[in-house]
């Protein structure tokens, strides 16, 4: 029976995440990195949608998106957001809630530069979350024109186009019990670098 007990915790929620993440993409290798990512805007509307988290340090967690996208004008209006991670096959999830702000743009710079090339053209191409009045045809036209313009050079990044980093606040590990009597270990910012550990009845 697998059981998370606050002996078994890292003081740092970073190096535990880092843990249970490495042990994740070693049990389940299809995208470990997918996450629900929660944003509202200030009218209450809430909206989730299932981004890749590209990188994560002790200054939080980023990923990366379209700035004029539903979510993005969600995190203009309301910076507050909340990620979940879930790894079915070893009963774990991860919830972290915190403030999301923009990364550096040479940071932004840096990892489009590794995206694949159709993905770099698809952020020129794509308005994201904009109605498609022409249908599809018109998206598969915009990317061909793309594709003719920056043919035979690199692609440059979209300004409209970025990182956001999630600061965050509070990070939530749940472990699987049986007759739902779960684990549910939280890490609570009380001050800058100060963490403390409570257990959350399941």
């Amino acid at each position: 029976m697998i059981e998370l007990k606050e002996s078994d915790l890292d003081p740092s929620p970073f190096v535990q995440f880092e843990r249970w993440f490495e042990e994740a993409k070693r049990q389940q290798p299809i995208l470990p990195e997918a996450m629900t990512v929660a944003t509202a805007a200030l009218d209450g509307y809430v909206t989730t949608r299932v981004c890749l988290l590209k990188s994560f340090d002790r200054y939080g967690f980023v990923f990366f998106t379209n700035y004029l996208s539903r979510k993005s004008i969600h995190i203009s209006e309301n910076p507050r957001i909340s990620l979940s991670f879930f790894w079915g096959g070893l009963e774990r999830q991860v919830r972290i809630d915190g403030v999301a702000v923009k990364v550096s743009e040479e940071e932004s710079d840096d990892y489009f530069a590794t995206r694949p090339r159709g993905s770099q053209i698809g952020a020129w191409a794509s308005t994201q979350s904009a109605v498609l009045v022409g249908g599809r045809g018109d998206l598969d036209a915009r990317a061909a024109q793309l594709e003719a313009t920056y043919r035979n050079q690199p692609v440059p990044r979209p300004p409209h186009w970025g990182g956001y980093r999630v600061i965050p606040t509070l990070i939530e590990f749940w472990q699987g019990r049986e007759d739902r009597l779960h684990d549910r270990l939280v890490y609570r910012l009380r001050q800058p670098k100060d963490w403390t550990i409570e257990r959350l009845s399941p």
